[in-house]
């Protein structure tokens, strides 16, 4: 059976290529070697890339011990981000849902360690922005666990997000809003936190690599300026692009759209960024 081998070293270690899961029938075609056995997919696709976006908690928080497990079979500087369950995000009022909010991060997440990314709270497209219902879960996200710093990521979905007031509100909590690369939802690329977080959502089955070339080539200039604290004049905002500012996280994912390509997105993506 193949060994699977880690990313090389990168020369922008603040940058993270990823997908959305590792379990998906079309990968054991064009992404894990011939006859891997499903049980390890999850050791050689971590091998592969720096990151994981865990889609699976976002349809139920799952057990303390899973959360151990997906932690032993990935390395060292791996890091996962994990969906919050969408009970929590789907109910009737954001300002109610601290219970929920607790329920999930002290239900296991600590177990995870270092492994632990962040933590992406998806809204769902019916839901438009309400400034107080917003703050109040705001407010209610931890900021850490078990002695670890916790990052929160917010996607919004409802056109009515693209405002100066959700931006103002989202950096008076410190919090980074997703850009989506996607026609269907808002694109807000306007630095809402201290990391960058960008799910790309546009690949085709056509192209081996999802993307293009040029627009690979494009993704990794984008990720190297968000990396050393830029804005980017040339992506949508609602609010006026900032000054330079701090070294800063990156995480990018290619999510949905041709799945299939999407580790072949991700690899390509990180093999430029790791190049310079």
């Amino acid at each position: 059976m193949p060994t699977s081998a880690q990313p090389a070293p990168a020369s922008h270690p603040r940058i993270r290529v990823g997908i959305g899961g590792w379990t998906f029938a079309p990968w054991r075609n064009n992404f894990y070697p011939a006859k891997w056995v499903q049980r390890r997919e999850l050791e050689y696709a971590s091998r592969q890339l720096r990151t994981i976006e865990i889609n699976g908690t976002f349809y139920g928080a799952q057990k303390a011990a899973t959360y151990a497990k997906w932690a032993a079979e990935t390395p060292d500087g791996f890091v996962f981000s994990l969906k919050a369950p969408r009970y929590i995000t789907e109910g009737r009022r954001l300002a109610e849902a601290s219970k929920g909010i607790n329920g999930f991060v002290q239900g296991g997440l600590a177990e995870m360690g270092d492994r632990l990314g962040p933590i992406l709270w998806q809204l769902p497209p019916s839901r438009p922005f309400d400034a107080d219902d917003l703050a109040a879960f705001l407010d209610a996200l931890p900021r850490e666990l078990a002695g670890r710093p916790l990052r929160h990521v917010l996607e919004v979905r409802h056109p009515s997000f693209e405002c100066e007031r959700y931006v103002e509100l989202a950096r008076s909590h410190a919090v980074p809003t997703v850009f989506t690369d996607s026609p269907d939802y808002p694109s807000l690329a306007d630095r809402t936190g201290d990391f960058s977080y960008a799910r790309l959502m546009q690949s085709v089955d056509k192209v081996p690599t999802g993307y293009a070339t040029t627009e690979l080539d494009r993704w990794a200039q984008r990720a190297r300026a968000w990396a050393e604290g830029g804005d980017i004049d040339e992506l949508p905002h609602v609010a006026a692009t900032e000054p330079q500012g701090s070294p800063r996280d990156v995480f990018i994912f290619f999510i949905s759209a041709a799945k299939q390509r999407n580790p072949a997105a991700a690899m390509a993506l990180q093999s430029r960024v790791d190049a310079g």
